[in-house]
């Protein structure tokens, strides 16, 4: 809180009347991050012309604001280090986490449910969040990965994510009978 205070020029008084602690601080800057991120996400999925257009579009903006801002993207979608055991502090952060994650879901099965019609709803039910979860974690691994002739640039991670999730990593092996 010392360093942020010393940053913005102020003191750390002035952080703690508004914020109470880091856990605090962590959580109302990321309720701002996370509210940026998905207005971005909304934003790049509008433009799109199909549903696969749609995911890659919010893919894509997804890792580029992780990537502008490796560090904000880590300080606002892991719980916050002084509260381990899910305290309030905790919950708090999950339940901004959650909402946004939601947000998105409903945003990745809109266009999946006009697409493939009635019927699929239960499967529409899942994939949302599983996708969710292929793209949080192939990005983050991604993100850590050092620079290297063999690391992906964004939009060719993108792409591929947007492959993984649309027609499977290997669909030429045949189905599980």
């Amino acid at each position: 809180m010392e360093d942020i205070a010393t940053a913005a020029g102020t003191s750390k008084s002035v952080f703690y009347r508004y914020f109470g602690d880091k856990a605090g601080l962590q959580q109302a800057v990321g309720e701002v991050v996370l509210s940026q991120m998905q207005r971005r996400i909304r934003e790049a999925a509008q433009s799109a012309q199909t549903p696969r257009e749609g995911l890659f579009a919010m893919v894509s903006a997804y890792l580029q604001m992780a990537e502008t801002s490796p560090n904000v993207y880590t300080f606002v979608t892991r719980y916050s280090a002084g509260d381990p055991d899910g305290g309030p502090t905790a919950i708090a952060t999950a339940g901004a986490l959650g909402h946004f994650f939601d947000s998105i879901a409903d945003m990745i099965a809109r266009p999946m449910r006009a697409h493939l019609g009635e019927g699929k709803e239960a499967v529409i039910g899942y994939w949302p969040n599983a996708a969710i979860g292929l793209v949080r974690n192939a990005g983050e691994q991604w993100l850590a990965s050092p620079d290297s002739p063999a690391k992906p640039d964004q939009e060719t991670m993108a792409r591929q994510i947007t492959a993984w999730l649309c027609v499977g990593i290997a669909p030429e092996l045949p189905d599980v009978q």
